[in-house]
C-alpha cells in the first residue's frame, strides 16, 4: 500500500440570510469520526468563506495540498427540510444575491462552456446510503445559482482535467431542528444533526468504497 486513501470533506460559513451554517458542525462531527473502517483513511476538511473569490482561490490551495482522492462537499439549502443529492451542477450564477463579501456577479453564466455538468452515476449510491439511515433524501437536479452550484461547477471541473480528485459530491442538507423548533405545530418536525451525521457517515463510507475503484487511486 503507498499511501492511505484521502477524503476532503467541506462545508460553508454563515451568508447573508443564514447567520447560522449547520454544514459547519456537521463536517467537524464527520471528520472526527473513528472506526475501524477508517484506519486506512485520511479525512480532511475545509469550511468555505461565501464568497466566489474564496472558492477560486482556496479550492486549488486545497487539492494541491491535501491531495485528495474524493471530495465530498455539503451546503446549506434552508428553504428544503430534506437532504439533497445533487446529481450536477449549472453553468449558471445568479445576479441578484451578493455573496458574503457583498460581492455581486455580473454575468449569469460561469463559464461559456456546457449547460451543465454531471457528478456521475456515483450519486445514486450516495442516495442509496443515506436513506438507508431513515432520513429524508432526495435526488436533486438543480444545485442552485448560488455558491454550492459555483464550488460544484468547479470542484467538477477539477475531476474532468485529471490530476486530482478521481470522485465529488454535493450533499444540500436542510436547517436544522434547534430547540423549540424541533416542536413547531401542525409542521414536520426538522432533521436534527444527528440524523445528518449518521447519513453522512453512510456517504462518506459509500464513498470511499467508490473511490477506492475508481482509475488511478493508488492505495
Amino acid at each position: 500500500m503507498s499511501r492511505k486513501l484521502r477524503i476532503l470533506l467541506t462545508g460553508f460559513g454563515p451568508f447573508p440570510g443564514a447567520p447560522y451554517n449547520p454544514t459547519e458542525p456537521l463536517v467537524a462531527r464527520l471528520t472526527q469520526l473513528r472506526r475501524p473502517a477508517f484506519a486506512d483513511v485520511e479525512l480532511a476538511s475545509h469550511i468555505f468563506p461565501v464568497t466566489y473569490a474564496a472558492v477560486d482561490r482556496q479550492l486549488p490551495e486545497l487539492l494541491a495540498r491535501t491531495q485528495p482522492d474524493a471530495l465530498l462537499m455539503f451546503g446549506l439549502a434552508a428553504r428544503t427540510s430534506y437532504l439533497r443529492v445533487e446529481t450536477r451542477a449549472r453553468n449558471a450564477v445568479t445576479m441578484l444575491w451578493p455573496d458574503a463579501a457583498n460581492t455581486r456577479s455580473r454575468k449569469g453564466a460561469i463559464t461559456r462552456e456546457a449547460d451543465a455538468m454531471p457528478f456521475g452515476p456515483h450519486t445514486a449510491r450516495l442516495l442509496r446510503a443515506a436513506r438507508l439511515t431513515g432520513i429524508d433524501a432526495r435526488v436533486s437536479r438543480d444545485a442552485g445559482a448560488y455558491l454550492c452550484n459555483y464550488l460544484s461547477w468547479r470542484a467538477i471541473e477539477r475531476v474532468k482535467a485529471g490530476g486530482g480528485p478521481r470522485l465529488a459530491a454535493f450533499i444540500h442538507i436542510p436547517l436544522l431542528a434547534r430547540g423549540s423548533a424541533a416542536r413547531r405545530k401542525g409542521l414536520p418536525p426538522r432533521i436534527t444533526l444527528e440524523q445528518l451525521v449518521d447519513a453522512g457517515e453512510a456517504m462518506l463510507m459509500e464513498m470511499m468504497q467508490i473511490a477506492r475503484r475508481a482509475p488511478g487511486v493508488k492505495i
